[in-house]
């Protein structure tokens, strides 16, 4: 059945945007601000998605990028002393989390992309972004690495898909490592408080964190705490939550399998899904305090400090990419009315 579907430009805060429209959903994405998704909303269940506020200026968020909408990371959360050593090669990123001691979230989602292509027809909107990071990049210097990162946004009655594609253009092996700093909005239907919210995360085991919060290499069983996200009755707001980190597993929506995290308001009934690829093997929880009006489920590909840690592979979830090699991952937000 064919919705009304539409990709266009658009005056965000007084930033050049694309807003992308499909029945129900609205998303707006800002290309200059490191193909971030300022907006999404649900014009039936009257849900904001993600962290939004008409009274919040561009000049706010350029100074907080992590922390509105849904920004996408590479070399996301934290690196030992800015030191990323893979394969066939050592980098040393510069140190930004200065009381810890460590580099934190890379530096793509703080650069202007560049829109490739933008359309629409009668199921679907769709913009593509991409970067590309090469010598004329001041982190060169200390980043010495060819790679372009491309972004697929594709609007339907399905929801909100988010692709990543990240492809080597160097010479050298390029660390992969990804994720979004999914801040998502609390109250999430308007009307409603954030009490209501209950949050499910599909996890299997904690990954302990030092004082640093680097990972110790330690798998840890689920505790009483731990269990409240895998039952679905962890409330995500109103107390802090400080990088609560877990290995992934499946979910259950509806009596099936779903790999992703489902919020529920518990005053409407309605639920926020998150559904993602196979490539996201873990799972974060923050909450900046816990009384800022947001919360983020970040999904990751590989561990923080992965390129540092002593554990395998498989379990870290790091990989590395050869020159004209690629790497792709996609992740799916939709509501469910109840």
């Amino acid at each position: 059945m064919s919705v009304n579907c539409a990709a266009e430009k658009c005056v965000m805060k007084g930033v050049d945007c694309v807003r992308l429209v499909c029945g129900r959903y609205m998303a707006v994405v800002s290309s200059k601000f490191g193909s971030s998704v300022w907006r999404m909303y649900d014009s039936e269940t009257n849900m904001e998605i993600f962290r939004y506020s008409e009274d919040c200026t561009a000049k706010q968020i350029d100074k907080a990028r992590e922390i509105w909408g849904l920004p996408t990371l590479y070399l996301p959360n934290r690196f030992d002393g800015g030191l990323l050593k893979t394969s066939d090669g050592e980098y040393h990123l510069p140190v930004n989390e200065t009381k810890l001691g460590n580099h934190l979230h890379g530096w793509v989602h703080k650069r202007e992309h560049t829109v490739e292509r933008m359309e629409a027809d009668s199921e679907r909107a769709v913009l593509v972004t991409s970067f590309t990071h090469s010598e004329a990049d001041k982190m060169y210097a200390c980043f010495p690495l060819d790679f372009k990162i491309t972004y697929t946004f594709e609007l339907s009655e399905d929801g909100l898909t988010h692709r990543v594609k990240l492809e080597n253009l160097s010479d050298k092996r390029l660390p992969v490592s990804i994720c979004t700093h999914t801040c998502i909005n609390a109250p999430l239907t308007h009307g409603s408080k954030q009490t209501k919210l209950r949050l499910s995360v599909p996890i299997e085991q904690r990954c302990e964190l030092d004082k640093r919060c680097l990972p110790t290499e330690r798998l840890l069983p689920l505790e009483t705490k731990d269990l409240r996200y895998k039952n679905g009755s962890m409330r995500p707001t109103l107390h802090m939550i400080s990088n609560d980190m877990y290995t992934a597993c499946d979910n259950t929506l509806d009596g099936k399998p779903f790999y992703g995290v489902i919020i529920t308001d518990k005053a409407s009934g309605h639920r926020l899904c998150n559904e993602v690829s196979r490539e996201y093997k873990f799972w974060n929880m923050w909450n900046d305090r816990g009384y800022n009006g947001y919360f983020c489920p970040e999904p990751m590909t590989a561990m923080i400090n992965c390129t540092n840690l002593k554990l395998k592979d498989e379990i870290t979830g790091y990989k590395e990419l050869k020159k004209g090699e690629g790497f792709e991952c996609w992740q799916r937000f939709f509501t469910v009315k109840s």
